[in-house]
């Protein structure tokens, strides 16, 4: 591989690379922590922001499985981590082979739901051709991307966790996102333009990091034309989430954050070493390499008031972990992209008294806020359901029609809007290619 050399400081790309030597079929991809794409290069500190600092083409496949009809394009690029360091991470680009003529090709920033810290539930990972990642939401959230490429649109999946799967992270989900997009959109190669409209787009964990890179993009990337922002049941406060999902049927979700986030909040870490037991800190270790359903699945009711030595609440209330929960709720700084707010009303894993009062938040401080607050649905059900809804939304927002400059609050349900069965339906033939690896073509409405 050619290392190249060092590009100018504004520059889109770094480093360059063969670009088809990952085609080769037959090759099964190593993981991200085996695969030397993913370490930067010596001096990568010195780029801006969102340079490429290595490239190559992958093959992709649903559910690892079905090879699909398009090329996919991963970038290593420079971006910044929670603490504001530079820091690397790599984003998967898909974009059409039909191009409207007259203006510049929109970019959706999809942040799929990793909520895991292995690297095999990174979307870089587990959306190639031979990847081995049961049980990792991307796969499946694929279908979405399709979607998404249908309406000719571009799509940059960035595994916004990072290199270290920090799963819950403040700030950082938002940086590598936004440096995924300013690497896709200066990357030559992908033939977009750096003025494209952008918009982001992710539910529950993704809709987390969406809100992330909401927040921040009006200081980090003002470059960046953000014309709006989807956030599907973000995870408003992963404090409250903590304590509501402890013990339940989800319990994993919270055990793979604190797993996380001791990792980087090194108090939270020796609070851990000092009151946990044995039992607790082997399921740390082990959480960290399970797939996001693996562990939901494999930690049923699983209560860490019984693996800590003092009571849970007391634990809680210590000034190390009240730190870390308030560092990484959602709500410090106002997004300037207008914003989509999809929540279910009987939803088991994101209370929705969190997203009401996010909302709220945001609202009064200036935002333009759609909510749509689903009185049927729950949480995994509302995903697709209201796909159609975003993906119309987003649409809007690209051709530039106007939106209402205060709280919308809709709770008429999706599963009783005809408009989403038409939706569905235009869904459910794209799903249709992709599981047959059927070329997707461009067939915006």
């Amino acid at each position: 591989m050619d290392m190249g050399s060092v590009a100018p400081a504004s520059g889109a790309e770094w480093i360059g690379c063969a670009p088809h030597e990952e085609l080769r079929r037959g090759n099964r991809p190593r993981l991200p922590a085996d695969d030397p794409f993913y370490v930067p290069p010596a001096g990568f500190q010195h780029a801006e922001p969102g340079t490429v600092l290595r490239s190559r083409d992958v093959e992709l496949a649903f559910v690892g499985l079905v090879p699909q009809k398009l090329t996919a394009t991963q970038l290593l690029y420079r971006t910044t981590d929670m603490h504001g360091r530079p820091h690397t991470t790599v984003t998967t680009v898909v974009a059409p082979a039909e191009r409207s003529p007259d203006r510049p090709t929109p970019i959706v920033s999809y942040q799929c739901a990793i909520d895991a810290v292995a690297g095999r539930c990174f979307p870089s990972y587990a959306l190639r051709r031979g990847a081995k990642a049961i049980g990792a939401l991307a796969q499946l959230e694929f279908l979405l991307v399709a979607a998404a490429l249908a309406e000719g649109w571009a799509v940059s999946v960035p595994d916004h966790e990072g290199p270290d799967g920090t799963w819950g992270a403040p700030y950082e989900p938002g940086y590598h996102i936004l440096d995924g997009v300013r690497a896709a959109l200066t990357y030559q190669r992908l033939n977009l333009s750096p003025d494209a409209p952008v918009g982001l787009w992710g539910y529950s964990g993704g809709g987390l990091a969406s809100a992330w890179a909401a927040e921040v993009h009006a200081d980090y990337a003002p470059d960046l034309n953000v014309v709006g922002a989807v956030l599907g049941s973000p995870v408003a406060d992963l404090g409250h989430a903590f304590r509501r999902l402890n013990g339940s049927f989800y319990s994993g979700l919270p055990a793979m954050v604190v797993a996380a986030l001791s990792h980087v909040y090194p108090d939270l870490d020796r609070v851990i070493q000092e009151h946990a037991t044995d039992t607790g800190k082997a399921m740390l270790l082990r959480v960290q390499k399970m797939t996001t359903a693996h562990a939901v699945l494999r930690l049923i009711g699983m209560d860490m008031g019984k693996m800590i030595d003092a009571p849970l609440e007391q634990i809680l209330q210590t000034p190390e972990v009240q730190h870390v929960f308030d560092s990484i709720k959602l709500g410090t700084t106002v997004p300037t992209p207008p914003l989509l707010i999809v929540q279910a009303v009987h939803d088991r894993i994101v209370s929705v008294d969190d997203i009401d009062e996010l909302s709220e938040v945001y609202r009064s401080g200036g935002a333009s806020v759609t909510y749509h607050r689903d009185r049927f649905s729950e949480h995994m059900l509302l995903h697709p359901m209201s796909s159609p809804m975003a993906l119309r939304w987003l649409r809007d927002r690209f051709e530039g029609r106007p939106l209402d400059e205060h709280l919308v609050r809709t709770t008429w349900p999706t599963l009783l809007n005809p408009m989403t069965y038409v939706g569905m339906a235009r869904l459910v033939k794209i799903a249709a290619k992709v599981v047959t690896g059927r070329k997707v073509e461009r067939t915006p409405l």
